[in-house]
């Protein structure tokens, strides 16, 4: 296992900065090897790439170059303006009946990388993201906005929750996922 890919693919799912102990304790490396992948990463990503290695005290988060804000406003103003695109009510409905939800289980579900869906989803309010102490990655869940637009009161009120949440094969991937 090559680590420097293994902190690089963690960085780019995480959508906030990861403290870098837990880093090394949810991939079992010592500190130290994480801090040797992170020198890598910091010269492979220089100050013209787009993509940056961020650290503040004891954390480290992957962020787009600050050079590129207002290119980067501007694409996403645009992307969430409008109706919702199917893929991002497919990802929707998935947050909604299985939250809360990792963003690799989504993708499990989906099958497609879904980085950019769940952050339109989060600027438009229709979804939350929390820490959860059990996992690395925040899980995400469906926003009280969210429910009110849908005029339900609860998840629990959305047709056929219950069913959705016990789905016997729904079940069975995210427990591959989370093995």
């Amino acid at each position: 296992m090559d680590i420097t890919s293994v902190l690089e693919s963690v960085l780019f799912v995480a959508s906030k900065p990861l403290a870098i102990k837990k880093i090394a304790k949810a991939l079992r490396a010592d500190i130290s090897k994480i801090e040797e992948s992170l020198l890598s990463l910091e010269q492979k990503y220089t100050d013209t790439a787009g993509i940056h290695i961020v650290r503040v005290g004891d954390t480290v988060q992957m962020i787009t170059n600050p050079e590129n804000t207002e290119a980067v406003e501007a694409f996403v103003k645009n992307e969430i303006q409008g109706e919702l695109t199917k893929a991002q009510l497919e990802t929707l409905t998935v947050v909604a009946y299985r939250g809360p939800i990792t963003r690799p289980e989504i993708e499990e579900i989906r099958g497609v990388n879904c980085a950019v869906i769940l952050r339109n989803l989060m600027i438009r309010g229709l979804v939350t993201e929390h820490d959860n102490k059990e996992r690395v990655l925040p899980v995400y869940e469906l926003s009280i906005d969210a429910l009110r637009h849908l005029g339900v009161s609860s998840i629990s009120d959305l047709p056929d929750y219950k069913s959705f949440q016990n789905h016997e094969h729904l079940n069975q991937e995210t427990e591959e996922q989370n093995d």
